[in-house]
């Protein structure tokens, strides 16, 4: 399974195919969906631009996506930096009138198990984020059961995020087979990562959030041309994505 992620924190000056708005979110995922993305990953934004939990902002993104593309799974993110106080960003799940199929929890942040379970509490799939083996054992002792796990390599230097993606997957052991497994990085090592999430046949995720850059090293015109280039390193590895 090959998953958009549209635009994370990432702003206009950043890069100008960046969608914003739900009506942006939803046009770019439709193009993403036409050229191979499985499901999409969002961060709404309100009035201002900036990342926010809040009912109105992620009501509309969903329902925006639900109407431009009403078969393709969408997930939104709860991350600490978005609402620091746990019990804020469970009370803004909780507040949520139009609920995404899905949305991660990063399990090393504070309160993330009550997080998770506020998400399950209301029929949204958890992802648990695990950026590193010590993120691993936190979610090992989770009681909220999870749809996908996310191993989030976040070192620059491609050598040390593929070293990082194997010792958790090591941590994870049998979890690994129980629940579906998503690898991928952000920034420099993004193509390394999904070259090696391809091989090992793990659901793999590619957009602005994570890079700007094509896998030649070129500024990527948007999301849609990274899916693409993500969609074309599957075929030429012999593995869907």
């Amino acid at each position: 399974m090959l998953k958009a992620c549209l635009n994370g924190s990432l702003r206009r000056h950043e890069h100008p195919a960046v969608p914003i708005t739900p009506a942006e979110v939803a046009a770019d995922a439709v193009r993403c969906e036409s050229a191979g993305a499985a499901a999409v990953h969002v961060h709404p934004r309100d009035e201002e631009g900036r990342e926010t939990l809040a009912a109105d902002a992620v009501d509309a993104t969903v329902a925006a996506l639900r109407r431009s593309c009403p078969e393709l799974p969408v997930g939104v993110s709860t991350g600490a930096w978005i609402a620091p106080d746990p019990d804020e960003r469970v009370a803004a799940i909780e507040s949520w009138g139009v609920l995404p199929d899905f949305a991660s929890v990063n399990a090393h942040e504070e309160g993330a198990e009550r997080v998770a379970a506020a998400l399950h509490s209301r029929g949204i799939g958890v992802e648990a984020g695990l950026w590193t083996p010590a993120a691993v054992a936190a979610y090992q002792a989770w009681r909220v059961p999870c749809v996908r796990l996310l191993l989030e390599c976040m070192e620059p230097e491609e050598e040390a995020a593929l070293a990082n993606a194997h010792a958790m997957l090591a941590a994870l052991g049998g979890a690994a087979q129980s629940v579906p497994v998503l690898l991928h990085a952000e920034g420099p090592a993004v193509w390394a990562v999904l070259r090696e999430a391809v091989q090992l046949a793990l659901h793999v995720r590619v957009g602005l959030e994570d890079t700007r850059m094509m896998p030649d090293g070129t500024m990527a015109s948007g999301n849609r041309a990274l899916v693409e280039a993500a969609v074309t390193f599957g075929a030429t590895s012999g593995s869907a994505v």
